[in-house]
């Protein structure tokens, strides 16, 4: 599996390190432009979102009609271009324009779909979890190296490398990546968006990953920001060269804090609990941020945030698609993507609103507030996923009146892959064994 899917997690990597690296620097850096709003300044640190939110769709529908690899690197020269413009720009409209087009590269849908072609069903959790282990890292090495190069050579320089890895993403889907072969699939069930929603877990990770990538704008918006603001102003007067001393202690126990997070969640089955102790140190890092009189305070506040960014991220895509059904895994993983981009631009955006009309404080102690009552409704509504097995028979060997009329509660689900004629049986092997189903479905 890994041989198969570390390109595409490279890909996926690559360019949300490019997104990412200029992400600690870029609101002071557009702050000094003319023109320049505390408004604005968050609409470019989560326009890229926008246009992402509304192109992942259209993007899964040409994936879908003209196949996965032209799609991709049509994408990322979408990527490379906007770095290009971001990069030469010279006025906050031009560096606004380069954010937008830098999103309008949505292959954030395309990269999954792909996974879930050349992957078998019962890895694909471990795959997305290396997608989302992969995106955590990209993350955690931004935070080190964006404001040390970003202090060194200049924001501009951050957005020449962001192309420079948009174009060895592009050598890497052209030199490793695997056409993914056309799989049909008919399922005992068809996928309605209604019922997506009517599901409580389903729709908790909706939640969590709407309010985990909204508050990573809200941070990114307010971090330097503050760090380097005036002290009348309510700011700490760091300089900007100085920034690094915030984020690396951020990375490092962000780094920590990961790979234990991940191994509970999925190895142990307790990704409700991961995402609880990670909604107790948002409301932490927040209250922090927004209260803090001296940096030090504020630095653990920052660090605090990372820590429950970087224990969330491995794990949101893979229990997306263990809650959703197969039939319903691109609607369910494409709904909660859109939604999370959308909400990285309303975070940007509402940061810098309150920034220019209000104060910290209050958005560190309104932050808080939405975040208790977050981590409530997590509580009570979210569960931990259910492990199943799968079975494949050939379908050839099925009798398929039989399969039809298959009914068992230890059966979460049955589909067929028309394209390598298979039958494939989900269930709770505590409940129901092979031979059973096997004696229940296969020819006399």
């Amino acid at each position: 599996m890994f041989k198969t899917i570390w390109p595409l997690t490279a890909i996926i990597a690559l360019r949300f390190l490019g997104l990412f690296l200029v992400l600690p620097v870029l609101s002071i850096y557009a702050m000094d432009m003319q023109d320049a709003t505390a408004l604005l300044v968050g609409v470019i640190v989560g326009g890229y979102a926008l246009t992402q939110a509304i192109f992942q769709v259209p993007f899964g529908s040409i994936s879908d009609k003209m196949g996965r690899k032209p799609t991709l690197v049509f994408g990322l020269l979408v990527f490379l271009a906007g770095s290009v413009l971001a990069a030469m720009s010279d006025t906050i409209w031009m560096l606004m324009a380069g954010r937008f087009l830098q999103g309008a590269g949505a292959i954030g849908s395309v990269i999954p779909a792909m996974i879930s072609d050349l992957v078998p069903e019962e890895s694909r959790g471990k795959a997305m979890a290396m997608m989302g282990g992969s995106i955590a890292m990209s993350f955690a090495i931004a935070m080190g190296l964006g404001p040390v190069l970003g202090a060194a050579y200049g924001v501009a320089t951050l957005f020449w490398i962001t192309a420079a890895m948009a174009m060895i993403a592009i050598v890497l889907v052209f030199v490793k990546v695997p056409t993914p072969p056309r799989i049909h699939h008919k399922y005992h069930d068809t996928v309605k968006t209604k019922d997506i929603f009517k599901d409580p877990n389903l729709l908790g990770m909706f939640v969590i990953n709407g309010m985990q990538k909204g508050l990573m704008t809200i941070a990114f918006v307010l971090i330097p920001i503050i760090m380097t603001g005036a002290i009348e102003d309510g700011g700490f007067a760091w300089a900007k060269s100085d920034l690094w001393k915030v984020y690396l202690p951020a990375m490092i126990f962000g780094l920590v804090a990961m790979g234990p997070a991940a191994v509970f969640g999925e190895k142990h089955n307790k990704a409700k609990q991961i995402f609880l102790v990670s909604i107790v140190l948002f409301i932490t890092a927040f209250l922090l941020m927004g209260l803090a009189t001296t940096p030090t305070l504020f630095i653990v506040g920052v660090v605090s945030f990372f820590i429950g960014f970087n224990m969330m991220e491995p794990l949101v895509q893979s229990i997306i698609s263990k809650y959703a059904k197969v039939h319903q895994k691109g609607t369910a993983l494409g709904i909660s993507n859109t939604g999370a981009y959308f909400m990285t631009f309303i975070g940007g955006t509402f940061a810098g609103l309150m920034l220019d009309f209000s104060d910290r404080a209050t958005l560190g102690i309104s932050l808080a507030g939405v975040g208790l009552v977050w981590l409530i409704w997590t509580a009570m509504k979210l569960s931990n996923p259910i492990k199943h097995s799968h079975l494949y028979l050939a379908q050839d060997s099925v009798d398929m009146k039989k399969l039809e009329d298959l009914e068992h509660d230890a059966i979460a689900e049955w589909y067929i892959n028309e394209t390598e004629k298979l039958v494939v049986v989900k269930y709770r092997k505590e409940e129901l064994g092979e031979d059973e189903i096997k004696a229940k479905l296969v020819h006399a």
